[in-house]
């Protein structure tokens, strides 16, 4: 595990090997491109790392130059990590270190999961997106416009200190999930753009979601059902001239 845990740093180093791609991107996959059999079972554990360093030495560089292209004084040096921790379930994760790097962390239940290197592509592009449509800094400033807005109305009300305190957390969870399930369409349409230009079945990829616990329609709910979610993702490869 060590070994493979070495490897999969290194990609850092490797990906200024892999060329970029010129301005406008690669032509589309072909329409009539097969679509490739879903595995019925997870990929042994070297295959799997094998698969994961792979598609990071070729999804990252797009990346990048989508990031590039699309914004104006935002990092594009994405740092890949992964999170090691015993008893963490399949998840990835957006974050800035303390230098605003943007951070991308799977953990290895993630990568042990993927039935293909699809899924791994998209989940990528996925939270890539988060970075590159300014996600974190747009959800920070809800949570906080909304929690000062549950303090004054608390304070209005006359309620106590606690009372007012409790209320702006409220407010802030509120806000901060307002508009995440828009976040998250959003960045699955990137994630599919950056997936797809970047050599990957996008629609084969969003096949996860059929193996994650829908949220159906909840309240407050911080993600969108994932019929709507893999619908958004053919959406946009039939965009792309995909399918």
């Amino acid at each position: 595990m060590r070994a493979m845990l070495l490897a999969i740093m290194a990609v850092g180093g490797l990906a200024a090997c892999v060329p970029t791609y010129q301005a406008g991107y690669p032509p589309p996959l072909p329409a009539e491109t097969p679509v490739p059999a879903v595995a019925a079972a997870p990929l042994p554990p070297r295959e799997a790392a094998a698969n994961f360093i792979r598609v990071v030495r070729q999804v990252e560089p797009m990346t990048e130059e989508i990031c590039r292209a699309r914004t104006r004084g935002v990092n594009c040096d994405f740092r890949i990590v992964i999170d090691d921790r015993p008893g963490q379930g399949p998840n990835a994760f957006q974050t800035l270190d303390e230098t605003g790097r943007p951070i991308l962390g799977f953990t290895l239940a993630l990568i042990a999961d993927a039935r293909n290197a699809d899924e791994i592509a998209f989940v990528l592009g996925h939270e890539a997106s988060h970075h590159i449509l300014g996600h974190i800094p747009q959800q920070q400033q809800t949570a906080m416009a909304s929690a000062m807005v549950a303090g004054i109305l608390a304070q209005a009300t006359g309620a106590g200190a606690d009372a007012v305190q409790a209320a702006q957390q409220m407010g802030a969870t509120v806000g901060a999930r307002r508009y995440s399930r828009d976040f998250e369409l959003e960045a699955d349409a990137l994630g599919t753009e950056i997936a797809f230009y970047a050599g990957y079945d996008p629609v084969l990829g969003a096949g996860f979601f059929d193996r994650l616990p829908d949220p159906g329609d909840q309240f407050l709910g911080s993600h969108p059902p994932n019929s709507q979610r893999k619908a958004q993702v053919r959406a946009v490869v039939a965009q792309l001239g995909g399918y």
